[in-house]
């Protein structure tokens, strides 16, 4: 948990600290024409510690705290002495490598912008899904838990659908691969994982 709140906290102030200057925002956002034709790569880091709002940074931080217990709880189970190291590795992985794609897209659009942990507290639940498969996932406008592997399943399925065909200006592709990456590194930090999931969930007895 201190790992997680510590992300919480240092991402709330930045967050607040560029919603109330312009300049500021600008520069940490993630620009890809900025990053790839001025240098800017920091920016690949950077935009995930701003939001373009109140709602945005709540929802984001609500879930990263929901989730982000569960794996640091795994984590000192499995990986004693390297918990918190490997849970900022898959934190600040999920959010580097998940604006990846969206660079290659957008490499040469000068007014794409990004900002937004989604990519990061996407790994950080799918890592929980796969350590926790048993639990249940509990969305605002559904009274009952979905099972966690169903929900990531249908997850999957809505980001890639939305990837290609949504306009709506969210970061499907971020939230996908966001969420690809935590599954990928999980189970290289500990492959029993996937034969202990199986059997959690019935597929194999």
């Amino acid at each position: 948990m201190a790992v997680t709140l510590l992300i919480i906290i240092v991402t709330c102030g930045i967050s607040l600290m560029a919603m109330n200057n312009e300049e500021l925002f600008a520069k940490l956002r993630f620009n890809a024409y900025d990053a790839r034709h001025s240098n800017h790569w920091y920016r690949f880091f950077t935009y995930g510690f701003v939001h373009a709002g109140y709602v945005h940074l709540f929802v984001n931080m609500f879930v990263l705290y929901s989730f982000g217990v569960i794996v640091e709880m795994y984590f000192k189970v499995y990986f004693p002495g390297k918990a918190s190291f490997y849970y900022i590795l898959l934190y600040l992985g999920g959010v580097i490598l998940s604006v990846i794609p969206s660079f290659g897209k957008h490499k040469n659009d000068v007014f794409y912008n990004a900002v937004g942990a989604s990519g990061a507290v996407a790994a950080v639940v799918f890592s929980s899904i796969i350590l926790y498969p048993t639990g249940k996932i509990f969305l605002f406008f559904i009274p009952v838990g979905i099972p966690s592997p169903i929900f990531g399943i249908l997850y999957l399925a809505y980001e890639y659908y939305s990837s290609r065909n949504s306009k709506d200006n969210i970061g499907h592709d971020a939230h996908l691969w966001g969420a690809i990456f935590g599954l990928v590194f999980t189970i290289a930090l500990k492959p029993d994982l996937v034969m202990m999931f199986l059997r959690q969930t019935g597929l194999i007895r």
